[in-house]
C-alpha cells in the first residue's frame, strides 16, 4: 500500500523549532520530488518547500526562506522539513506530497503531486 506519513508537528512557542518528517511506505522516494504544503483555517493550501529527487533543486516560499530547510534521506525513504524561528503565521496543517517531475520540483501548484500524506498540525502560539 502506497502511503506517506507525516510526523513531528505539535505546539511550539514563537521562535521555537520543529522538524517534520515525511516517511514513505509501499514505494521508494528515490525518483520522486517531494513537496511540503500547508493549509491554515479558512485559507487555501499553499506550497512551502520542495526538493527534487537528486537534491539538486530546492524551492522555498518567500515566507519561510532562511527559516525552513528541506532535506531528504533516500536510504531512510524519508524527507524532512526543519522549521526554525517559527511564527504564529506558520500555524497550519502541513502535508507532504510525492510526484514524478524529473529532477525538478514545484510549489506553485499541487496538481503535479500524486501521493499525499494525512497531514500534521503545527501550532505556533505563546
Amino acid at each position: 500500500q502506497v502511503q506517506l506519513v507525516e510526523s513531528g508537528g505539535g505546539l511550539v512557542q514563537p521562535g521555537g523549532s520543529l522538524r517534520l518528517s515525511c516517511a514513505a511506505s509501499g514505494f521508494t522516494l528515490d525518483y520522486y520530488a517531494i513537496g511540503w504544503f500547508r493549509q491554515a483555517p479558512g485559507r487555501e493550501r499553499e506550497g512551502v518547500s520542495c526538493i527534487s529527487p537528486s537534491d539538486a533543486v530546492t524551492y522555498y516560499d518567500d515566507s519561510v526562506k532562511g527559516r525552513f530547510t528541506i532535506s531528504r534521506d533516500n536510504a531512510k525513504n524519508t524527507v524532512y522539513l526543519q522549521m526554525n524561528n517559527l511564527k504564529p503565521e506558520d500555524t497550519a496543517v502541513y502535508y507532504c506530497a510525492a510526484g514524478i517531475l524529473g529532477d525538478m520540483c514545484a510549489i506553485g501548484t499541487d496538481i503535479l503531486y500524486d501521493y499525499w500524506g494525512q497531514g500534521t498540525q503545527v501550532t505556533v502560539s505563546s
